[in-house]
């Protein structure tokens, strides 16, 4: 941060120290040096008889600054902005970025524009760093500011990341691997692709590209072409092919918009599913639009204290004229809310989560939804920091609840015992979904875990499934639905790191129906930061 020279009159609106926005948000003084140089000649030379006191003129006069800006609002207008530093990136995407800058009438709204701008502007993930200074304006227009961005450029356009990630409770291991080739033509392009392969579960190749404006267009653009497989036979007695476009229309803060447009085919190289799976199976096409709502007022993601979040979720099918499209409307939503309790760093946080599917169309009331749109309850994952939807239920193992089907019987005349063992049954999911749970965190007395950010907790959580498709509607009621619900609950210690939160938790199952999946016992959780 440089030494200001000594303050030269200035006219009433325009400010006397045009700062500097940089990486850290620091603010430099650029001085005024056409209207000082007289002074300054006596000013080094008293700086050199005494080298304390340039330090004390320059916090004298940094204070006046901030008081200034902090009692009364400076009138100032950008009349220029300078762009340095960009040889391969197109000016016009760092300029779309910096229109809030020309919309400002006080020095207040400029620096906080400025920070915006710098903000955005690393979010493009194309440049190393970058610098915006406030500069004043020519001399003959009084009140007014340049601003000069400088920025550098990425040295190294080609990035990636490859890590090998594991699930202890469901003994799997995945490994995952991603490039990045970064603003190849210039215009804050990122071309990425991207491979996944988890043990006895999924394997997935996915390539795309992300623009930040395209066009007129002022929202990102995101297109994505991928190939999922993912393995449901222990599970549901069905495998899961998909290859599918999608396209990101509108992705800000709150709001994100998708269309998606699927080839589907379910199979069963078992030869051994229920006769409710075996009515899905086959090929489909998946034409659809999804709208997401999110907003997170939490003051944390990993251990909520105070705030509130809450997520909606709307996907609607068979945006298309073909007869084996799937139709359907599948509306979700995820409600949390934490408070503190003022003692132990205890807090509690409480939460609501809820989803509805049904097919449209001719005779809709006596087809069944499809299968992978249905909602699945259990797993690993915490409800605490997911918006996912109906999703977790602790102590339950993944599609650990819900209505299920009798799978096939194979008859083998030379192995009698085997004939004769129970065939197992299908989890067919729900049409009809609702979670709640209720967890109570707090400090560990051991100042070591404290300082670590390892916590303890104790939750109560349930949640039920169930059927309305095929004229089952007919047959559901409020108080049967909420007389079957499943409930546990339990205690664990949560060791958050910087990439997500791990939760060992003993779990005690309350109340499960005859074919659940549910135990009592230790459960690992999970859950991503982001």
């Amino acid at each position: 941060m440089g030494i200001p020279k000594e303050e030269a009159p200035t006219s009433k609106n325009q400010p006397s120290f045009p700062p500097q926005i940089e990486e850290e948000g620091e603010v430099e003084d650029n001085g005024d040096e056409d209207e000082e140089e007289e002074d300054n000649e006596g000013e080094e030379e008293e700086e050199e008889a005494d080298p304390g006191s340039g330090m004390e003129r320059y916090r004298a006069k940094l204070e006046r600054m901030f008081r200034r800006l902090s009692a009364e609002k400076v009138g100032i207008r950008v009349h220029d902005i300078l762009i340095k530093g960009n040889s391969k990136t197109k000016e016009s995407v760092i300029a779309a970025e910096l229109e809030r800058l020309r919309k400002v009438s006080t020095m207040q709204e400029l620096l906080r524009a400025a920070t915006i701008a710098n903000a955005r502007l690393h979010s493009l993930e194309i440049f190393d760093s970058v610098s915006i200074t406030l500069d004043d304006g020519p001399p003959g227009l009084p009140g007014t500011a340049n601003v000069v961005v400088q920025v550098q450029e990425a040295k190294n356009p080609l990035g990636g990341d490859l890590g090998i990630f594991s699930k202890p409770e469901a003994r799997s291991w995945s490994a995952e691997g991603c490039l990045k080739l970064k603003n190849l033509l210039g215009y804050g392009d990122i071309w990425d692709g991207s491979a996944s392969y988890g043990w006895d579960q999924t394997a997935e190749l996915s390539a795309g590209l992300s623009l930040p404006r395209f066009g007129r267009l002022s929202n990102p653009l995101r297109a994505r072409l991928s190939l999922l497989s993912q393995d449901w036979l222990k599970f549901s007695s069905y495998k899961e092919q998909l290859l599918g476009f999608s396209l990101g229309l509108i992705s800000t803060r709150h709001h994100d918009l998708s269309y998606n447009l699927t080839w589907r085919v379910l199979a069963d190289p078992s030869h051994a599913s229920s006769k409710s799976i075996r009515r899905q199976l086959g090929h489909s096409l998946l034409s659809s639009v999804k709208y997401v709502y999110k907003i997170d007022k939490r003051d944390s993601q990993l251990r909520p204290k105070r705030g509130y979040a809450f997520m909606s979720a709307s996907h609607i099918g068979g945006l298309d004229p073909d007869s084996r499209s799937l139709r359907f409307v599948r509306q979700e939503f995820d409600l949390r809310y934490a408070f503190p309790l003022g003692f132990f760093n205890a807090a509690v946080n409480l939460g609501i989560s809820g989803g509805v599917v049904l097919p449209w169309g001719k005779g809709f009331a006596n087809l069944p939804s499809p299968l992978p749109q249905r909602f699945f309850i259990g797993g690993h994952s915490s409800p605490v920091c997911t918006l996912n939807g109906p999703t977790s239920l602790l102590g339950f193992k993944s599609r650990g609840l819900g209505p299920t089907d009798v799978r096939r019987v194979s008859i083998d005349p030379s192995n009698k015992e085997e004939s004769d063992a129970s065939p197992g049954r299908d989890v067919l999911g729900g049409d009809l979904a609702v979670t709640a749970f209720a967890d109570l965190s707090f400090d560990l007395p051991l100042k070591l875990l404290r300082n670590s950010g390892i916590h303890g907790h104790l939750f109560a959580s349930a949640g039920n499934l169930a059927k309305l498709t095929e004229n089952e509607f007919q047959n559901f009621s409020l108080r049967k639905f909420g007389e079957s619900f499943r409930s546990s609950v339990g205690g664990g210690i949560i060791v958050p790191t910087k990439l997500f939160r791990v939760e060992i938790n003993y779990c005690y199952i309350l109340r499960q129906l005859e074919y659940d999946s549910g135990k009592t016992g230790i459960q690992f959780n999970f859950s991503a930061s982001a």
